[in-house]
């Protein structure tokens, strides 16, 4: 049996194009500039490559990572 699901609303507000847009409205370079890249990496590369290789990929300035879970 599926049980309905009810979307709940607590506000809803329109964005000002001054101050930024929402985020499906933003083009692609706004979110590699300012977003983040989750990325489920591989076993074998080190984490500081893939961030490097990323960088490269999307000729990013700067690119990091923000820890790892290295695969057992």
């Amino acid at each position: 049996m599926v049980k309905a699901v009810e979307l709940l609303v607590k506000a809803e507000d329109t964005t000002d194009c001054n101050h930024g847009c929402p985020p499906d409205k933003r083009p692609i370079e706004l979110h590699l500039e300012l977003g983040i890249i989750n990325l489920d990496k591989p076993p074998g590369p080190t984490s500081h490559e893939v961030a490097s290789w990323v960088r490269k990929l999307v000729g990013a300035s700067r690119a990091g990572h923000g820890g790892t879970l290295e695969p057992v």
